[in-house]
């Protein structure tokens, strides 16, 4: 039997085995079909093997016709495919029927709100017994108030692109780096006296244990005639002692931010190792909890506020970072992998 005699009488064969297939679609049907007529010895291989037997004139013609039934082959293939997965979801869906009729199992695990959540909810309760209010703002902010306004100079190492992220060059928009932008909105709407908070999301190229590129803030201001550093200092501790309980140790360190002069760092104690040392607090037994000092004079000028009649404190805080040490968190991480079992811990917040 020629080459050509044998490619005509194939051709028929595969059309048969393809009618078979098509009565019973198995995915394991439809596979050992593509090993017998595309595998590496299948039937097409043995064609193109004897093909090179043929003489020069021809090996073109034999040729052209082994390639058609190739692609007839695979097309023929890839439609079998096709019905094979059709078939399998049509017998999942008839094998096992849904009776709803049936009740409801009991058996089932409730939610519960985010460490994050819990954390605020609670700062926001203890703030409102002081007279603050609340207040929100852009994420997406013009440089000007997100550093402008609040005395950052345009040289300040935080305007380069490690720590912001920058949307557009040209309208000087940001990602904000922390809800301290709220407070220069705050302060052009409304004269002084105010107080406020406003906790929201801010962005950071930054990602470690206790540090992630989008994290939770919440800023304080309160502005009024007479306010001096010891009201601030006397603010956070009690909110801190009121959270933490009223054993907790805190401390202040000098320090510098633009938008306030002093300004200064506030530690607690770890909670999770009691000032043992662990990685969490990077063994010095505490964690950094918040920035403050007293509003910045230039920060007043720019809101229109009279500096010679009116003082005032600010201070900002992770959230996210007094979670871990309301809860006992170890990595910060922890809290945005969307774990429902982590999650499911925290049905309320710490008694304290």
């Amino acid at each position: 039997m020629s080459l050509l005699e044998t490619l005509k009488q194939w051709e028929g064969d595969f059309q048969t085995e393809v009618a078979q297939v098509q009565k019973n679609p198995e995915a394991e049907v439809v596979e050992q079909l593509r090993v017998r007529w595309l595998g590496r010895k299948g039937k097409v291989s043995t064609l193109y093997e004897q093909l090179k037997e043929l003489g020069g004139e021809e090996r073109p013609k034999v040729g052209k016709k082994i390639n058609d039934l190739r692609t007839s082959v695979e097309t023929s293939l890839e439609r079998l495919k096709s019905i094979s997965l059709q078939h399998a979801i049509d017998a999942k869906l008839t094998d096992r029927k849904l009776d709803t009729s049936l009740p409801v199992s009991r058996n089932f695990m409730g939610g519960s709100l985010h460490p994050v959540t819990l954390i605020r909810t609670q700062f926001l309760k203890e703030f409102r017994r002081y007279g603050f209010s609340v207040w929100e703002g852009p994420e997406l902010e013009f440089d000007f108030y997100n550093f402008g306004a609040l005395n950052f100079p345009d040289d300040h190492p935080s305007r380069d692109m490690q720590d912001t992220f920058f949307v557009a060059d040209r309208q000087k928009l940001v990602l904000r780096t922390h809800t301290s932008n709220i407070q220069i909105h705050a302060m052009l709407q409304n004269p002084p006296p105010i107080r406020f908070i406003a906790p929201g999301r801010v962005y950071r190229c930054d990602n470690d244990l206790t540090h992630s590129p989008m994290f939770h803030q919440l800023e304080g201001v309160l502005v009024d005639r007479g306010v001096s550093f010891a009201h601030l200092k006397g603010m956070i501790d009690a909110i801190v002692k009121a959270l933490f309980g009223h054993d907790v140790k805190t401390r202040f360190r000098p320090s510098f931010f633009p938008f306030v002069e002093p300004g200064a760092e506030v530690d607690m104690l770890c909670t999770l190792c009691r000032g043992k040392g662990c990685r969490v607090c990077s063994q010095t037994g505490w964690l950094e909890i918040m920035g403050c000092g007293m509003v910045h004079p230039n920060v007043f000028e720019n809101v229109n506020y009279d500096s010679e009649a009116y003082t005032g404190f600010a201070f900002g805080m992770g959230l996210d970072r007094m979670a871990m040490l309301a809860f006992g968190i170890d990595d910060l991480r922890l809290m945005f992998e969307g774990d429902e079992q982590f999650h499911n811990c925290f049905p309320v917040y710490p008694a304290r």
